[in-house]
């Protein structure tokens, strides 16, 4: 089943990329036909609308709060946001304005110096243990290894 292409030396296996090709047609017809069928039943469309909206809606808020944290908030706030671009047009419209402004930003704070992306990473670090402390994770872990200090804990009162 190899071919051998005269034009660049190579060899390409026409096989596997016709198998490829033909997998990818056949999900998309099968992925057309269960769209099709969704669309012919206004309630049923309707509800699965709702359900990718709320899910989406807690991906997002999810990739939000981690945002500060090491990890992968952007992309978990990225992912919410095709969720909710797969049946919204304004989310994609969203999509594309997010990602826009992230890109030129990570830009920016990649063009700065060692020492502005430095402070950028101790700020990172302070709202981690800020947020850690509020939400009594540092009082926690304190009280684990015997450090039972009173400022330590949460100033929440209902943690």
């Amino acid at each position: 089943m190899a071919t051998t292409d005269k034009s660049d030396g190579g060899t390409a296996d026409t096989g596997a990329t016709e198998r490829v090709d033909s997998r990818h047609r056949g999900l998309i017809v099968r992925y057309r036909s269960w769209r099709a069928d969704l669309e012919s039943k206004p309630a049923t469309l309707r509800i699965f609308r709702m359900m990718v909206g709320i899910i989406g809606t807690i991906v997002v808020c999810i990739g939000i709060v981690a945002i500060p944290y090491p990890g992968p908030g952007w992309l978990i706030v990225f992912t919410g946001l095709g969720i909710l671009a797969s049946e919204f047009d304004w989310a994609q419209s969203v999509l594309h304005w997010v990602r826009g402004k992230y890109e030129i930003v990570m830009g920016w704070y990649l063009r700065q110096s060692l020492l502005v992306r430095g402070f950028g990473a101790l700020f990172t670090c302070a709202v981690v243990v800020l947020t850690l402390w509020l939400l009594g994770a540092v009082g926690m872990v304190a009280r684990w290894v015997g450090l039972d200090q009173s400022w330590l804990q949460s100033p929440l009162p209902w943690l």
